[in-house]
């Protein structure tokens, strides 16, 4: 048995009550005859019987279709090579744009605050003339269109046009380099381009038309670009070749009946890229019925979403959170969109925006919530979030005193979700769940429908163990894909190499008695000194709680150098402002993670270091910093938020004894 760790929060008997899951659960058990009174049973039955379950899902969450077919899996013991509804015709968008009506489908804010609202009506009138927009330039299903664009509606409004179409739509967000884009959207040939002229992030504008002159020379497949105005009201575009402003693109169309390309569940729809810190980005192709399947689970089983409910995640449009977030329309919320810094106006816009928008829902990454902890943000205290029930969180495994310290600062009465899935399947493996208790430091649970399992080296199930992420059956949003990969190697690589017939996500993870999950970091990052694997988030949990430090990363150093027999632990620091490392905060440091991690985790060196390279995600790149300590090459130093910082990894003296 493990330990039992403190129940932080637990719904009231209502709440379950009404929660769509326990509606869809009782219909289940009625119509199947199941014997399934608890959670931990309806999921196992989730995952013993995917056909039943995934087809239940379908009818439930009304998927608008063409055709959904009597047959709902093929080659159901093959992975990769499962087939999820051979005979289903149906349009993504289509499922998107149903409610329709004068209710907001997306409101807009940036730093200054409230911009605008979109209804749904509305939305649907600007996609119909979008969609004819894309038939006169001769686009058709397959072809590729791609944005270089901020997060804001028209972002949304021009992924429905394409996908209205069967156009595979791909984005990245404004600042990426010039190189950085090139490597995503070389690789796919997108045939339009997407953009605004610039975006705005902390209180400074930064144009973006410049890259985009760079990139489309670069981008020969590209037969129009079309220009969101964002900074300047009436720009001028004329020097750019084929290049228009939106306005102007969609002049000459009226809205009309859009006319929705049925087709099949596997057509694909997203271009999705791996974070590109160690090679050439990878590009995941997502389909439209595993995308919008798994996404109705989530939205309406998982994070209870109704009709109306008020959904926001910071994101922006590069991260898969952005494409989770938009296909909260199929859900019916109304989508809240911000683009720019989450920490304008000393820390608290996003906290106004939750408090005048009525947010329902508040997503956002584990690093969010830590730097709210360091900059002492107590917005219960300042704003009011009754109509907030859940806060969702990823990017990176959530804390345990992060959990203590939104029941204390944010909200008593709130489902906290710590939620852990990835771009390569859009969705989670580790879920947020409105009917059960949230425990301190781990994630409610195992995702219905998702055969998660941890496993040893060996390939044998773990329980209250750390070991492998694994997925033992196939789910309907697993990829169709990498773009280009002919004959599969580098999918099958990715995914199905450690274990024959099994998904390997690359998380180290444990799975409790209780049914809860905690994740331990990347497994290719964890730390092995003395043959003993070790989880990085073990750590940083203990390290980034300690007041003088901002941000921490760990990294395996070879030892020793000349000839490694070993490994060995290093810690690198950036403290805050006003704070060196000096021998007190040092050994301070070290006995915390002694008393709170384990002697094995304690690092041989503590270096400081003036700041972390992230990705523009906000993702900790562990890997490349790594690279740099030991004199390696780091490519695609553009899809870096701060590259300038790897510098400080080099040759770093204290590393040499």
């Amino acid at each position: 048995m493990s330990r039992q760790p403190e129940m932080l929060w637990q719904p009231s008997e209502r709440a379950v009550e009404e929660a769509s899951l326990t509606q869809f659960a009782r219909q289940v058990i009625r119509k199947r005859k199941l014997e399934a009174n608890s959670y931990p049973e309806f999921y196992s039955w989730s995952v013993q019987n995917p056909e039943e379950f995934w087809s239940d899902v379908w009818d439930f969450c009304r998927v608008q279709a063409a055709r959904k077919g009597s047959t709902v899996l093929v080659d159901g013991d093959k992975m990769p090579g499962a087939h999820w509804f051979p005979e289903a015709r149906l349009n993504l968008a289509q499922n998107l744009l149903r409610r329709g009506d004068r209710g907001e489908a997306f409101v807009f804010w940036d730093e200054t605050g409230y911009k605008r609202r979109v209804s749904y009506s509305d939305l649907t009138s600007d996609v119909s003339r979008a969609a004819q927009a894309l038939q006169a330039l001769g686009l058709r299903a397959g072809d590729r269109v791609a944005a270089f664009i901020p997060n804001i509606p028209e972002a949304g409004m021009l992924a429905l046009a394409a996908l209205s179409q069967g156009i595979v739509w791909s984005s990245c967000s404004p600042d990426f380099g010039v190189e950085a884009v090139l490597e995503r959207f070389g690789q796919i040939e997108p045939k339009a381009l997407f953009c605004a002229d610039g975006y705005r992030y902390n209180g400074q504008e930064h144009d973006s038309l410049e890259r985009v002159r760079a990139i489309v020379e670069k981008l020969p497949s590209v037969r129009k670009i079309v220009v969101v105005p964002q900074l300047d009201r009436r720009v001028d575009v004329s020097d750019i070749p084929k290049a228009v402003t939106l306005d102007e693109w969609l002049r000459r169309y009226q809205p009309a009946d859009i006319n929705y390309a049925q087709l099949p569940f596997d057509h694909p729809v997203f271009i999705l890229f791996t974070s590109g810190t160690t090679g050439t980005p990878k590009c995941i192709v997502h389909g439209a019925g595993g995308s919008l399947l798994q996404s109705l689970k989530t939205y309406k089983l998982h994070f209870d979403v109704r009709p109306g409910d008020r959904f926001f995640y910071y994101c922006t449009t590069n991260w898969v959170v952005w494409n989770v977030l938009f296909m909260g329309l199929a859900a019916e919320a109304s989508l809240m969109l911000y683009d720019g810094s989450p920490f304008a106006r000393g820390g608290k816009i996003l906290f106004d925006y939750a408090e005048k928008e009525r947010f329902t829902h508040f997503g956002t990454s584990a690093k969010f919530i830590d730097a709210c902890a360091k900059r002492d943000l107590r917005p219960r205290e300042t704003h009011d979030l009754a109509a907030l029930r859940m806060i969702v969180s990823t990017g990176s495994p959530l804390v345990a005193e992060s959990y203590d310290y939104v029941y204390d600062a944010w909200k008593k009465d709130v489902c906290l979700s710590s939620i852990s899935g990835g771009t390569d399947i859009m969705g989670a493996f580790a879920d947020a769940n409105a009917v059960l208790p949230v425990y301190r430091g781990e994630m409610q649970c195992r995702s219905l429908g998702m055969a998660i399992d941890v496993y040893d080296e060996d390939g044998n199930p773990l329980l209250n163990k750390k070991g492998e992420l694994v997925c033992t059956k196939p789910f309907p949003s697993m990829p169709l894909g990498f773009w280009n990969d002919r004959g599969g190697e580098r999918y099958h690589a990715a995914y199905f190499a450690k274990y024959a017939n099994v998904w390997c996500h690359g998380d180290w993870a444990e799975l409790t008695d209780r049914g809860t999950m905690i994740i331990y970091g990347r497994s290719d990052a964890t730390l092995n000194p003395g043959g003993v694997r070790i989880g990085t988030a073990e750590i940083y949990r203990v390290v980034e709680r300690i007041h003088e430090v901002e941000e921490s990363v760990a990294i395996g150093q070879l030892w020793p150098p000349e000839e490694p027999t070993d490994t060995r632990v290093v810690l690198f620091l950036k403290l805050r402002p006003g704070y060196t490392l000096e021998a007190e905060l040092e050994e301070r440091i070290r006995a915390e993670i002694r008393r709170h991690a384990s002697p094995r985790h304690v690092p041989a060196r503590i270096v400081q270091v003036p700041d972390i390279p992230r990705t523009k995600n906000g993702k900790v790149v562990e890997l490349a910093v790594k690279a740099v300590v030991h004199g390696m090459p780091v490519p695609n130093t553009d899809a870096l938020a701060n590259p300038e910082a790897l510098a400080y990894f080099e040759n770093v003296a204290e590393l040499a004894s």
